[in-house]
């Protein structure tokens, strides 16, 4: 037998002797997918023999029994006079716990379950959703009266809610979309119309981060509320202030060509706000280079899932199915699964490649990739922090008028600002417009010199002053 015929892996696990706390491998294999745990075999599956085989046959059965609350078969086998043992461990629907602790098998080791992964796993053998868990302390008097008038209205637009339910009160209302368990909520409510979800759901937010190198942060911010309210602001804060679109002029019309579809954003977010592991208490993050956008999720695949069946055809199996169900009747998503599908026809459409996804860094990694042709385009201007590109054969002279009129439009914002917030640092007016530093000092410079403002006091502690 070759050496690569030799290896452990997911249902076989090789030991030269028994020892009582390979029971803990008994349980792993229980809670997974269940195996065969071999009793006198060296590392590489060659039979050694055990000595007391016979004696084991008994006594593994019944401390299996006694600590695991489970039945496993013990055969004994025979290899050119040398015994050995062959135990065959079923997967068990219910979990099994080895002296309180639960172990898997991950690949050919064994991991001991702890927190979120240890919620998750009990969860999923009871056959229950982190989604639908009753959360007391919760009731319809915490759900936001805009929330659940936004969602009504939403619905109706949607038509996959009948109107007389749209009608009911919000009791009956979250009744209706299975949100209510005996006399307690679900945690899918929180998530969905709370006034403040984070005080239920610790992490369900969305962190944005625009970054110059993987160590370079330039600035960053957090998109908090129910869900619904999530998806558009954060769409919103990506295509106001993170995106930058490449400019071009067809005649007097200004084009703005952003790097990534909206439509494939906002259906990444969907899934990420709709499959992500809320028992994690970690936000969704979201990193903006200038040639890629990297969306994280605190998620994984189920067990019988793989990145090859998630980009194929496959049936809609929402991680949180109370959440998609609220979802699509609202009419944000559809209900077949085609969600990887959709963005991956708009970034074509758009001309760029397919998203990569990884499921490795515990949790679900989906990378944007802009067109080469965008990231040549990218010329920013300093002054005004936006990218543009004239037409080919434009003169240097209308080039140079075009950029003039944008830095304008940009200093007029930046009055508008002083004149509300007279005290405001270069580095939060910075952040304001996603300009450098030094493109502020440009655009103060010259706002200064043609009188347009003065500074009253000192660098700090002053204020600006507009002239209009």
């Amino acid at each position: 037998m070759s050496r690569s015929q030799t290896k452990e892996h997911q249902t076989v696990e090789w030991k030269q002797s028994w020892r009582d706390e390979y029971l803990k491998w008994i349980c792993a294999f229980a809670n997974s997918e269940g195996g065969r745990l071999q009793i006198g075999k060296n590392d590489v599956g060659e039979v050694v023999g055990v000595a007391n085989a016979r004696a084991l046959l008994e006594e593994i059965p019944n401390k299996a029994r006694d600590l695991l609350g489970m039945v496993v078969p013990v055969r004994l086998r025979r290899d050119k006079g040398r015994e050995w043992l062959d135990i065959e461990v079923e997967a068990y629907p219910a979990p099994i716990s080895y002296k309180g602790e639960f172990h898997v098998r991950s690949g050919s080791t064994k991991q001991e379950l702890r927190g979120p992964a240890l919620e998750a796993f009990l969860l999923r053998k009871r056959g229950r959703k982190w989604d639908s868990i009753p959360l007391p302390g919760l009731s319809a008097r915490d759900c936001a009266k805009s929330a659940i008038v936004r969602f009504k209205e939403q619905a109706t637009r949607s038509g996959r809610i009948h109107d007389a339910v749209l009608k009911q009160s919000t009791p009956l209302l979250l009744e209706n979309l299975q949100l209510v368990e005996g006399r307690y909520l679900r945690q899918a409510a929180a998530l969905l119309f709370a006034e403040d979800p984070e005080r239920f759901v610790p992490g369900a937010w969305v962190k944005i981060g625009f970054f110059v190198s993987n160590h370079d942060l330039r600035y960053q911010d957090e998109v908090h509320g129910n869900l619904f309210v999530q998806v558009e602001a954060v769409l919103e804060l990506l295509y106001t202030k993170y995106l930058k679109a490449v400019i071009t002029y067809e005649g007097l019309q200004r084009v703005e060509t952003f790097p990534y579809p909206r439509a494939a954003l906002r259906e990444a977010l969907l899934n990420g706000l709709v499959h992500r592991d809320y028992s994690t208490g970690v936000p969704i993050q979201i990193s903006v280079y200038d040639h890629q956008l990297v969306l994280w999720n605190p998620g994984h695949l189920s067990e019988d899932w793989s990145v090859e069946r998630l980009l194929s055809k496959h049936p809609s199996a929402p991680f949180n199915p109370l959440i998609a169900n609220a979802f699509f009747r609202a009419g944000f998503i559809e209900s077949w699964g085609r969600g990887i599908e959709k963005i991956r026809e708009e970034c074509r459409s758009h001309g760029i490649t397919d998203p990569e996804v990884d499921t490795g860094l515990s949790g679900l990694m989906l990378t944007f990739h802009a067109s080469a042709d965008y990231v040549k385009a990218l010329r920013k201007d300093p002054a005004t922090g936006e990218a543009s590109v004239e037409p080919s054969g434009t003169s240097v002279e209308t080039r140079e008028k075009t950029r003039e009129k944008t830095r304008e439009k940009t200093r007029e914002k930046i009055l508008a600002i002083l004149e509300k917030r007279p005290d405001i640092s270069g580095q939060d007016l910075a952040e304001e417009f996603g300009l450098s530093a030094k493109g502020v000092e440009w655009q103060m410079r010259k706002l200064r010199l043609s009188g347009a403002i003065r500074r009253i006091g000192p660098d700090k502690g002053g204020e600006w002053k507009v002239i209009r």
